[in-house]
């Protein structure tokens, strides 16, 4: 019996599970391939989802392909999604090298397009460069998702931006999400200049939530939460080249946000009134994480190489991760935490 079977003739009952979606560029198409092997496990009903900058946009095109074709139309849309972003990116100066490509290695660090990029961010900003804000995303987003259409969609969304003026992190529900706001989530302050939506301007949301855990909690029925983690949170070596540190910089800065709220939860699992009903949300949360090895092999500028081939990779791997998830804690969703919540506590 395959294991698809297996899990057919258990005949599991109806499960409400969130979703917690990180950003890392194109890394993102990781999630992709997590997300689609998810939707084959039928008993499983998507209620929320949390999501941050490239999770953010896996976030808004799931839910738009939910409301208007069920599973199958999520699979889709999250293909013609990511599809399009590969077709755009054939006209991208960040290329990797021939040698490279002979080599199969997926990084950019050796693109002279790159290179001169990643220098000169250092000493000149957005600011500085004249002419438009184009983003070839946004054209992708509005042919991808009718906003008003999903702002009546059945599943919650939300998606994180960071502020600029003042370093907090601001969540946009279901009804204010636009193209605009999914920009806003991954606008990176090097690269583009903030995203100004209601007077405010905002940057990458990674910086103040990735993704934001709270409203999950608080505003879901469901207690199972899947986080599809991307940034690594350990490596085995101490990063010794000054690109190496750069990057573990960034992952522990994009990742700190996400542990310290994973920790509130830790905590209140432990003090929470079973008898406050609010109290009983954050003792009855479980949570499963969603990871690979992988990603800690892949280098940071690989998160701008949006190659269908390297998409399609990425895709295989985050539907293999979840493929280990599920032989290793199946049994444990909906009905305790895969996720040792107690390591995050030690030092205390």
């Amino acid at each position: 019996m395959t294991e698809d079977n297996a899990e057919a003739g258990r005949q599991r009952a109806p499960l409400k599970v969130d979703l917690a979606l990180q950003g890392g560029g194109s890394h993102g198409a990781f999630a992709w391939g997590a997300l689609e092997r998810l939707l084959e496990h039928e008993w499983m009903e998507v209620e929320g989802i949390s999501g941050t900058s490239a999770g953010a946009m896996n976030a808004a095109v799931f839910a738009y392909g939910m409301m208007t074709g069920g599973r199958d139309g999520a699979r889709e849309a999250m293909e013609t999604f990511w599809k399009r972003v590969s077709d755009a990116a054939r006209f991208s100066p960040f290329q990797r090298t021939p040698f490279d490509k002979l080599t199969g290695n997926w990084t950019l660090d050796n693109s002279p397009a790159y290179i001169f990029a990643d220098t000169l961010s250092r000493f000149v900003s957005p600011f500085d460069v004249g002419g438009s804000d184009y983003n070839p995303l946004r054209q992708i987003l509005e042919e991808t998702i009718d906003f008003e259409a999903l702002a009546k969609g059945p599943i919650k969304l939300f998606i994180t931006a960071t502020n600029v003026r003042t370093g907090r992190g601001r969540v946009f529900r279901r009804d204010e999400i636009t193209a605009d706001v999914l920009l806003a989530s991954a606008c990176l302050p090097t690269m583009f200049r903030p995203i100004e939506i209601d007077g405010e301007e905002y940057w990458d949301g990674g910086f103040s939530g990735n993704p934001t855990i709270t409203p999950l909690v608080r505003e879901c029925d469901s207690r199972d939460t899947f986080l599809v983690q991307i940034n690594p949170v350990n490596r085995p070596d101490t990063p010794k080249t000054a690109r190496d540190i750069v990057n573990r910089i960034n992952e522990i800065s994009f990742n700190a946000t996400l542990l310290k709220e994973l920790k509130m939860v830790a905590m209140m699992r432990q003090v929470a009134d079973p008898g406050n009903s609010e109290g009983k949300a954050w003792g009855e949360m479980r949570l499963h994480r969603i990871s690979s090895d992988i990603m800690i092999e892949l280098s940071a500028s690989s998160k701008l190489n949006a190659e269908w081939a390297f998409l399609e990779m990425l895709r295989g791997e985050g539907r293999k991760a979840a493929d280990d998830f599920a032989a290793k804690h199946r049994d444990d969703v909906g009905v305790r935490s895969s996720f040792d919540f107690e390591t995050l506590l030690e030092g205390m």
